[in-house]
């Protein structure tokens, strides 16, 4: 059994599309591909697709993650041009790599997001950013499946930081906004802790400590997750392991080239 894992977005209108959306969508992928799956045994076999961290519905994505498993072996960058083929625009798949071992959950370790506020300055964005992140916590509440619950934003997040934006003096950073248009933006690290941490809680964190409310709702997305190097406050790549593995000594020239995707064989 080969395990391939695959990197995927959510871009655009695609954004609005549930975590259960997408899996219909994938799986419709699967088998317009042809891909030979390997499936789960009982009286009701699945492909076997384990998902890692899904981004909360509404917010945008460059870096979600999925697992498959194959019973014949393939290449992965040519697997992953045929799937993001019968995927929607917007649920792109961007990057692929041959599993190497089982610790890929465990290397999701924090997220890094990207806040976007319309209609608030570069300067006052910091500000809150500043304030937040003074304070030794800050309580928030959440509506989940036991009620409402109460727990600390503060202690999930690395780093807090403005990301340029585009108003009141601001030099203009992105080509889609006029010059003269309020818009600020944060950058946000956040590690992936029990119970987990969204960016909606650190966006009612902020409002909560230094009063922030865009006029309009928040874009959210997220640009990367994996392994968090504590020394910089960055997330690096969780498949840097696996092309390592690949390359090394041991892993070079064991995976076959393909000579057929569709319905070929290695």
């Amino acid at each position: 059994m080969q395990r391939v894992r695959l990197r995927y977005t959510k871009r655009g209108r695609l954004r609005f599309t549930s975590h259960r959306d997408f899996q219909r969508a994938f799986e419709r992928a699967l088998r317009r591909a042809e891909v030979p799956m390997a499936y789960s045994a009982g009286f009701t076999p699945h492909p076997k697709v384990s998902y890692a961290n899904a981004a909360p519905t509404g917010t945008g994505s460059e870096a979600e993650y999925l697992e498959i498993a194959l019973t014949q072996q393939r290449d992965p960058e040519a697997l992953r041009a045929l799937l993001d083929e019968c995927m929607p625009t917007g649920l792109d798949i961007i990057d692929a790599v041959e599993a190497r071992g089982s610790d890929f959950s465990d290397r999701l370790q924090a997220s890094e997001w990207e806040l976007r506020f319309e209609g608030v300055s570069p300067q006052e964005a910091a500000r809150a950013a500043d304030t937040f992140l003074a304070a030794e916590s800050v309580e928030v509440k959440r509506q989940t499946k036991k009620g409402i619950r109460a727990f600390d934003a503060r202690a999930a997040v690395r780093t807090l930081v403005p990301a340029g934006g585009t108003g009141q003096g601001a030099p203009a950073n992105r080509a889609d906004r006029p010059g003269d248009a309020a818009c600020a933006i944060l950058r946000l690290v956040v590690r992936h802790v029990t119970p987990a941490v969204r960016p909606d809680d650190v966006l009612s964190g902020l409002r909560a400590t230094a009063d922030l409310a865009p006029p309009v709702p928040t874009a959210v997305t997220r640009l990367a997750q994996g392994p968090l190097d504590e020394e910089t406050g960055t997330v690096t790549d969780p498949f840097a392991p696996d092309r390592d593995a690949l390359s090394g000594p041991t892993g070079s020239g064991d995976l076959p080239s393909v000579a057929t995707v569709r319905g070929g064989t290695a």
